[in-house]
């Protein structure tokens, strides 16, 4: 029987004992706007609750133009011209090489580009020709994230934090973990409705509010769609990757992981101090089991105890993939695979953390790798929501990228402050409820590996240090009155900052999107150029001989080369993703490796000392990932109107103080030479 509490609630039952109609009203409920009165079917053979009420409570919103409309018309990813990408190449070592060097890989680079890698280029060119329904980084850059074999925790899974409910009454966990919730399930069902809006750039903002233009999108043929909205400078981008986002898992096999996909799973997997909890929250035609009944189940889930599980699974996930898949393998064996099933196949994982965030810091941690025991970091993402009602997402990165979770966080985050599903006012109390905790049959060989499994995990993440930056001099606004990329100003300190650091510049990738293309996954930005190894050389070596005017036009040259390589980026026009499909190629020949990929300075560049991503967005208060590398720093940024600001990870704590505190005196450098001051030269 469902109750509400509240003042005045009442409930009653009409129809048989077996199955009936179940009508609940209660005063407390209309201040969250619903209606006065909900009506449920209540199927006891089912132990299913379905809600009747309006349809629009199921989706995030109802799109005119369907969400897979531009996909067969989108371009697709050019693979760019081998000699371009190798003269694109030559001029990212430039500032990293020193003469000699640079003319041993100048070397190397143009005996690849007249043989093998000539022969190699044609070879991909026609792959790319057979395979017109995909991109020609597709596969490979899939088979890179599920052949590695490093723990995808820390390595790979990125966080990225929501801000705080604007309401603060509704940051309870419980509230918060419902609302979520439910918005990331009304997203769920936008999408697999095709009524989910298709992920635009709108050059003219004013198109995106216009039903007349979106009606006459929506009334082109899917081959030629996308070219109607090319041609009013609207740029529809690719939704490939959201295919993975939910019923999604990443499965360990020895030498290479598996996605596995059941889009006809309806349960939600939560857990709590390292167990795990599963219940349907869809009915079986796709309804949004009431919000107050998946609240009631929250209830249950939470009420169950606070002792963490003997020997969390959890654990597992933070392995090495070729243990964690042999350890997977006796699981099965013994007797679980139904319980895998249900983890594998679940709509997402909900994390509820016991404890209170104690600052940003803390936070961080909490979302990039938490305890370990109540995660699942093979998920496809985890919605992780802490004792306070602080929000974040934890995902496994093989499947897609930022730009497709950046979109869903926004639209839950907007729908779950905007459209509450239940108030602080209300809670619903299920006399009985349908959430199953699963049990799993453990011998002594998965209890020490859950073990073993738990003694790395507590030693690897005591090595990382993460640390935030607010800077609040200037933000968006400010650069872009002075005329400058907010992201290459950033960028530069960062470049400014590790000249200071190491006394040279160090490789350095910055990711961008090529969603505009069918498939597109990301390309590179080399932000270590000769533009600003000369900026970095004027403000730390030589700053002394510049004024205030010369180093703005320092700066100036930055920001245009900068923009250039953006620009190049997004169109798929880099070096890396094609350099990178070629060695793929040769690999998956099973001969030589050519010379070219042998050379210390291709190595070298790719071994990113400043691995960096903006996750600029409304709705985000920070994110974050790990370095790519032992002795480098990853770089989560943000940035805002008024400020900027970042999320830095290390292994080397002392090396990320003096990195911080440097790059605060570049931006601090930088904004006095705005104002046209003299820099302090002591």
């Amino acid at each position: 029987m469902l109750c509400l509490k509240g003042p005045g609630a009442r409930c009653w039952r009409s129809g048989s004992p077996r199955r009936g109609w179940w009508r609940v009203w209660s005063p407390a409920v209309r201040g969250a706007g619903a209606d006065d009165a909900r009506y449920y079917w209540r199927s006891t053979e089912h132990a299913l609750v379905a809600s009747t009420w309006d349809l629009d409570h199921h989706y995030v919103h109802r799109s005119i133009i369907p969400t897979l409309h531009f996909q067969p018309s989108l371009p697709r990813l050019p693979i760019p011209e081998l000699e371009d990408s190798i003269k694109r190449y030559m001029a990212a070592q430039k500032p990293l090489l020193g003469d000699n060097e640079y003319r041993n890989t100048e070397k190397l680079a143009m005996t690849f580009k007249n043989g093998v890698g000539k022969d190699l280029h044609r070879n991909l060119i026609e792959l790319d020709k057979k395979n017109f329904h995909t991109s020609y980084i597709t596969g490979p850059w899939l088979d890179m994230y599920l052949s590695s074999r490093d723990p995808i925790v820390l390595n790979f899974n990125p966080f990225i934090t929501l801000k705080r409910d604007p309401q603060e009454s509704y940051n309870n966990q419980l509230v918060r973990a419902t609302n979520l919730t439910v918005s990331a399930i009304k997203f769920r069902n936008s999408l697999r409705s095709h009524i989910l809006e298709p992920d635009i750039y709108y050059v003219n903002p004013e198109w995106s509010k216009s039903k007349a233009f979106k009606r006459f999108l929506s009334l082109l043929p899917t081959w030629i769609s996308w070219y109607g909205a090319y041609f009013a400078e609207a740029y529809p981008l690719d939704m490939s990757q959201y295919v993975h986002l939910f019923n999604s898992s990443r499965v360990p096999k020895q030498d290479k992981d598996e996605l596995f996909s059941d889009h006809a799973a309806r349960h939600l997997l939560v857990m709590r101090n390292g167990h795990f909890y599963v219940f349907d929250i869809l009915d079986p035609i796709g309804n949004i089991l009431h919000p107050y009944e998946i609240q009631a189940h929250l209830i249950n889930i939470l009420q169950d105890g606070e002792t963490v599980a003997e020997y969390p699974l959890g654990y597992l996930t933070t392995e090495n993939r070729n243990t964690w898949a042999a350890v997977r393998e006796q699981l099965l064996q013994a007797g679980n695979e139904e319980s895998m099933y249900k983890i594998d196949s679940a709509i997402f994982c909900l994390c509820l953390d016991s404890f209170i965030v104690q600052n940003s810091t803390h936070l961080s941690h909490c979302m990039l790798h938490g305890y370990g025991y109540n995660r699942w970091f093979d998920k496809s993402f985890s919605l992780i929501v802490t004792g306070d009602g602080t929000a974040g997402i934890n995902f496994e990165h093989s499947w897609g990228d930022g730009i497709a979770v950046l979109r869903f966080i926004n639209e839950v985050y907007t729908d779950s402050t905007k459209h509450p599903a239940v108030t602080p006012r209300s809670t619903a109390v299920l006399c009985s409820t349908n959430v199953e905790k699963l049990e799993f049959h453990m011998n002594e060989s998965i209890q020490s590996a859950v073990t073993v499994a738990r003694q790395k995990f507590d030693k690897q993440i005591h090595k990382m240090t993460v640390k935030p930056l607010e800077f609040r001099k200037f933000g968006k606004k400010y650069l872009i009155q002075e005329r400058m990329s907010p992201d290459a100003v950033f960028q530069l300190a960062c470049q400014v900052a590790a000249y200071r650091h190491f006394g040279k510049m160090v490789p350095t990738y910055e990711a961008c999107s090529t969603a505009g293309f069918k498939h597109g996954r990301t390309e590179t930005i080399r932000p270590a150029t000769i533009y600003t190894k000369q900026c970095a050389q004027a403000f730390i070596r030589d700053r002394k001989k510049y004024n205030a005017q010369e180093l703005r036009k320092l700066i100036d040259s930055c920001s245009k080369y900068h923009k250039f390589l953006q620009m190049e980026a997004a169109l798929g026009q880099g070096f890396d993703r094609h350099l990178f499909a070629l060695r793929y190629l040769a690999e998956s020949r099973g001969g030589p490796i050519p010379e070219f990929y042998q050379d210390p300075a291709y190595q070298y560049i790719n071994h990113n000392i400043l691995s960096t991503s903006t996750l600029s967005s409304p709705s985000v208060f920070l994110g974050g990932f790990g370095p790519v590398v032992p002795d480098g720093f990853g770089i989560g940024y943000n940035i805002y109107d008024y400020w900027l600001g970042c999320n830095i990870t290390s292994y080397m704590e002392k090396d990320l103080d003096e990195f911080l505190f440097s790059l605060e005196g570049s931006l601090s450098d930088f904004f006095d030479v705005f104002e046209g001051r003299s820099l302090n030269t002591d």
